[in-house]
């Protein structure tokens, strides 16, 4: 079966103004609130796509194209991990979410873990208002950056392809099963990427992540809720090691590995990552 992704939703998308900048996000479905966090050069669909509509089932789903990135603004601003979570913690403030479970992939596992990283240790928001800042009730890391690596040039090249045979060995860099990935997908993704227009968010965030200070490392001990690692077990962007470390390092967190799998689990075998989840998020 090839590996497509999910347009077309068959649920609106909504749009909320967020420190004067729009945001666009979905919210579908009914029960406990899941906010789910996309990848870098990704959008909540093109990350998230294929497991909402089977999440609805039993949960709220709030899933946004993150600041910088798909249909939500994209400021000429120096963007950081931090400028992901206050926008994160207002959108929240704004939608008046107090329980929810925090779930994100990859460039968006970093920013879930940052975000709840601060909302367990301060009292008021990160934007310096006297608003606390909600703290999920359950963490979900998937195949998440934020561990210190050396970011090479590979990765801007294959976030901001020049061509579409770039694009086809960036999809693949993905997938473990590379028969998953063929000429008409990589057109495709090629056409949706030339419109995307986050290169300045992309090289912008990329070149403070080389001196960031935001790195996870020395920060895990104080994630303290209940928390999830799932990994594809054939990462090739963000190693099996790392998700390893991750799971060791953060108090009382569980692994689910999926074999025979790349960086996007919810994508590539969405059936094995939902059966993997659906015990944690209850």
């Amino acid at each position: 079966m090839e590996l497509e992704y999910a347009s077309d939703p068959p649920y609106p998308v909504q749009s909320i103004s967020v420190y004067g900048q729009k945001i666009c996000y979905y919210d579908v479905g009914t029960g406990p609130v899941i906010v789910l966090l996309h990848a870098m050069a990704n959008t909540a669909l093109s990350t998230w796509g294929k497991v909402i509509a089977p999440l609805t089932e039993t949960h709220r789903i709030v899933a946004m194209d993150q600041i910088g990135f798909g249909a939500s603004d994209k400021p000429s601003i120096e963007f950081r991990i931090q400028t992901f979570v206050e926008f994160l913690g207002e959108f929240l403030l704004l939608q008046k979410i107090e329980q929810f479970i925090l779930a994100g992939q990859s460039l968006g596992g970093w920013i879930a873990a940052q975000y709840t990283i601060q909302a367990l240790q301060s009292d008021e928001s990160p934007s310096g208002s006297s608003d606390k800042m909600p703290i999920p009730s359950k963490l979900l890391l998937s195949d998440a950056a934020g561990l210190r690596m050396q970011i090479s040039d590979d990765v801007l090249h294959g976030s901001l392809p020049d061509s579409i045979s770039t694009q086809k060995e960036t999809m693949k860099s993905t997938v473990y099963d590379q028969a998953l990935i063929n000429d008409e997908m990589a057109r495709k993704k090629f056409i949706s990427r030339l419109a995307a227009n986050d290169g300045l968010t992309i090289r912008s965030l990329l070149s403070a992540l080389q001196a960031s200070a935001e790195w996870l490392d020395e920060q895990l001990h104080h994630i303290t809720i209940p928390t999830l690692v799932t990994w594809g077990a054939e990462d090739r962007i963000v190693p099996l090691t790392l998700g390893k470390h991750l799971a060791a390092h953060i108090p009382n967190a569980k692994m689910a590995i999926i074999e025979q799998c790349g960086h996007e689990p919810m994508n590539e075998k969405p059936d094995v990552f939902l059966a993997n989840i659906r015990e944690f998020i209850g």
